[in-house]
């Protein structure tokens, strides 16, 4: 059965990160995605097939330096409903595939743009990576220890959260609304405003005064309660606690044998957490990490294990959801969220670059002489 975006029809330039991130999303809800991979580019050279990001799509790679291949693209944008590029501003403008032209074909074309710092601003031309956005959106300041230099969360804030997720969810809204108005529209995704935007609750607690925005290891959410955070084990491995509520709570030290410590019922009392902490970390050194995830198997107090990526997959509410799956011997997350009525089917192996250049040029009306002609002048790779 075809997912809920079965029959919309996306273009993709191909791009690193947030961009292909983006182009997963909508290819595991069922749009037809053309991703068009640029000819000399070798970013996906040696990921082959374990290139999850790109799975999903048909692929064709093009010269987009000779005109031809730039019609080849606007040809593709007049069947389309959306188009994504990566780039920084003004790229695809030299390219001659700016959102101008391409409206100017698709009068009703969402042309999604996902850049760092969007598509104006001092910084729009600047270079930059995940922890730059992050940086500037105050969400790095407050990761990690009181002492010691912020953490960054992998590149999942700012690449994928922050910046492919809210162009997927950019691109559904203004398509929502060229079904209503006949036009379509810019879509200006930044993954520095996407960054901001996921710290939306944390800027309402600073405004209540329930979080300091200047010290870092000194708030219930940032690892420093005692309730709230990561504990090794007897083995190295680790624990998770999320024991926020009180009755969450009052569990996590019944099973830890610390129900009877007086100084453990001023919860809130942030002067007590480093020395709350020291007392978990000890309890929690005297068991294996499996143990631990034994003692509270029957407990409602938000304690899990920390698993790592050879183990989640292999976790019983991951088999039994499915929320992993082995498609030709690739493990790989499963397409998310769910629909009862119009479920995403299980995504094959990404195809390698220009699998079907073919078959999209024939879709155009090209026959298989100009097909090779194109091949033979290098317009198609």
């Amino acid at each position: 059965m075809p997912g809920p975006l079965h029959g919309l029809k996306v273009v993709e330039i191909a791009a690193i990160g947030p961009a292909p991130f983006c182009g997963m999303l909508l290819a595991d809800m069922g749009a037809e995605v053309v991703r068009v991979d640029r000819k000399g580019e070798k970013h996906r050279a040696s990921s082959g097939d374990a290139d999850v990001l790109q799975r999903g799509r048909r692929s064709i790679v093009l010269d987009l330096k000779r005109p031809s291949a730039v019609d080849i693209v606007l040809q593709l944008v007049e069947r389309s409903d959306v188009l994504i590029e990566g780039f920084r501003p003004e790229v695809m403008e030299r390219l001659g595939l700016g959102p101008d032209i391409c409206l100017a074909r698709q009068p009703k074309l969402v042309y999604g743009r996902m850049s760092g710092w969007g598509q104006s601003g001092p910084l729009a031309q600047a270079a930059g990576h995940d922890i730059n956005y992050l940086a500037l959106s105050g969400a790095l300041h407050a990761l990690g220890e009181a002492d010691r230099p912020p953490t960054p969360p992998l590149n999942l804030v700012s690449d994928f959260g922050g910046g492919g997720m809210m162009l997927a969810f950019g691109l559904i809204c203004a398509v929502w609304e060229a079904i209503r108005s006949g036009r379509g529209q810019v879509v200006d995704a930044a993954m520095s405003d996407g960054s901001a935007l996921l710290m939306a609750m944390l800027y309402g607690y600073v405004a209540m005064d329930r979080w300091d925005p200047q010290c870092r290891g000194v708030n219930f959410l940032d690892g420093s309660a005692p309730f709230y955070g990561v504990y090794r084990c007897a083995d190295g491995r680790f624990i998770a606690v999320g024991s926020i509520e009180p009755q969450f709570y009052a569990k996590l030290l019944a099973v830890c044998g610390l129900s009877a410590d007086r100084e453990f019922e001023a919860q809130w009392d942030a002067a007590r957490w480093p020395r709350l902490k020291g007392k978990l970390g000890e309890v929690f050194l005297q068991r294996t990490r499996d143990e631990w995830v034994q003692a509270f198997a029957h407990e409602d107090a938000c304690v899990s294990p920390v698993l790592d990526m050879r183990e989640a997959p292999a976790h019983p509410h991951h088999i039994e959801r499915q929320s992993f799956v082995n498609s030709d011997g690739l493990i790989q997350p499963a397409p998310a969220p769910r629909f009862l009525r119009t479920p995403a089917a299980i995504p094959a192996k990404p195809t390698p670059q220009g699998a079907q250049a073919d078959e999209v040029l024939a879709s155009l009306g090209l026959d298989a002489e100009r097909i090779q002609t194109l091949r033979a002048e290098g317009v198609v790779a």
